[in-house]
C-alpha cells in the first residue's frame, strides 16, 4: 500500500456524490489517498474495522473464508463503490476480505470521521440505509441460489451480473477478466467445474471464451438456465 498526495476529485465517489457542498472541505481534509498493488489486500477478515473505503479507480473483490481451503466472493467493487461498510456495527471487525483484482486508488475515511458525516449528511445517512437493504436482498438472493440453484444455473448468473455491472468491452468481452478460480468463487463452485461449464456454454454457441476472456453470445439462453432452475 502507498499514500498519495492526490487521488478523488471529490466528486465521483459514494461519499463525495452524497455530501452537503459544505461538508466537502472536512472530507478533503480527512481523507487519505492510497494505492493497492494488483493482489493486496485492502484488508482482511477478522481485522478491526479502521474505516472505510471508496474506490477511486480499479477494481476489488469482497470475498470470505467459504470452508478450510475455499472462498465465496461476494461482490465487486469498481469505481465509485463503497468498501469495508459490512465492518460497521456493535463488533466492529470486518467480516470479509478486500482484494485488489488490479492497481486500485481509493479514499480511505476514518470510521469515526465517517460517522460524523453520517450524523451531519441525512442525504447520506439515507442513500446508505437503501445501499445497505439492496446488498441484504443480493446477499439473501445469492445464499438461496448456492442453496437451491444447480450449478449450471449458477455459473450463468455469475456471467451475467459480471456483464450488468462491468459492461462490455469494444471487442464484445464482459469488462472484467477474471481468473477461473475467481469465478468460480462468485459462482459457489470449483475451479474444475467453471472449466467445464464453460467449455459446454461455448460448444453450444452461448458463450466464446479465450484466456479470462468471456463474451455472452446469448444473453436469453444465458438467463434461461437461472430461471428454469430458481423454482
Amino acid at each position: 500500500m502507498k499514500k498519495l498526495k492526490q487521488g478523488c476529485d471529490l466528486a465521483t465517489c459514494f461519499l463525495c456524490k452524497r455530501c452537503l457542498p459544505e461538508w466537502l472541505p472536512a472530507v478533503n481534509a480527512n481523507r487519505e489517498h492510497l494505492l493497492y498493488k494488483k493482489g493486496a489486500a485492502l484488508f482482511r477478515e477478522g481485522d478491526p474495522v479502521t474505516g472505510i473505503y471508496f474506490v477511486y479507480s480499479g477494481t476489488v473483490k469482497v470475498h470470505k473464508k467459504w470452508g478450510e481451503e475455499k472462498e465465496l466472493i461476494v461482490r465487486f467493487a469498481a469505481a465509485g463503490d463503497i468498501v469495508g461498510h459490512r465492518g460497521i456495527g456493535s463488533e466492529q471487525y470486518y467480516p470479509i476480505t478486500a482484494t485488489a483484482l488490479e492497481p486500485v486508488s481509493v479514499c480511505f475515511i476514518s470510521l469515526d470521521f465517517f460517522n460524523s458525516s453520517l450524523r451531519v449528511n441525512h442525504q447520506l445517512l439515507y442513500e446508505l440505509m437503501m445501499f445497505y437493504a439492496s446488498e441484504l436482498q443480493l446477499s439473501e438472493k445469492q445464499m438461496r441460489n448456492l442453496a437451491h440453484m444447480p450449478v449450471k444455473g449458477r455459473v450463468a448468473n455469475a456471467l451475467l451480473l459480471l456483464q450488468e455491472k462491468f459492461g462490455t468491452t469494444p471487442a464484445g468481452n464482459i469488462g472484467l477478466s477474471l481468473s477461473r478460480q475467481d469465478l468460480a468463487a462468485y459462482a459457489g463452485t470449483t475451479y474444475e467445474t467453471v472449466f467445464r461449464l464453460l467449455t459446454e456454454l461455448s460448444g453450444e454457441g452461448i458463450i466464446r471464451h479465450t484466456g479470462r476472456d468471456i463474451q455472452i453470445l446469448d444473453a436469453a439462453q444465458l438467463a434461461g438456465f437461472t430461471r428454469a432452475t430458481q423454482g
